[in-house]
């Protein structure tokens, strides 16, 4: 994938989406400059936590644009491949919730 092309594409739709309602990209616009104000985590450690939380949601866009502000944060491919490996643990865990669930579904229906 070339990650330009995929961001200038995405920067192009969200123009779009800007033009017929720009209250919708204001407002996401707003969620970032408050996460940015924390006092609590600096700009690696939100970072980590974003690209995780990419991976977990299967977000290429997230990906593509947190990997930058990471790699601009100071962020190690080591620091990466460390949250990385917490997503890919909580994404596990996650499936083994859901099968359960699932198995918890199928029973209630044929108890």
């Amino acid at each position: 994938m070339d990650w330009k092309v995929y961001r200038d594409q995405v920067n192009a739709a969200v123009k779009d989406i800007s033009a017929a309602n720009p209250d919708i990209v204001k407002a996401y616009a707003g969620f970032h400059q408050a996460s940015a104000k924390s006092a609590h985590l600096d700009a690696k450690t939100r970072e980590l936590i974003a690209l995780a939380v990419a991976v977990t949601l299967r977000c290429d866009g997230c990906i593509n644009a947190h990997a930058d502000a990471a790699v601009k944060a100071g962020v190690t491919k080591e620091e990466i491949v460390d949250a990385l490996g917490v997503a890919i643990m909580v994404n596990a865990g996650a499936a083994m919730v859901y099968s359960a669930r699932t198995i918890d579904a199928y029973n209630s229906k044929t108890e």
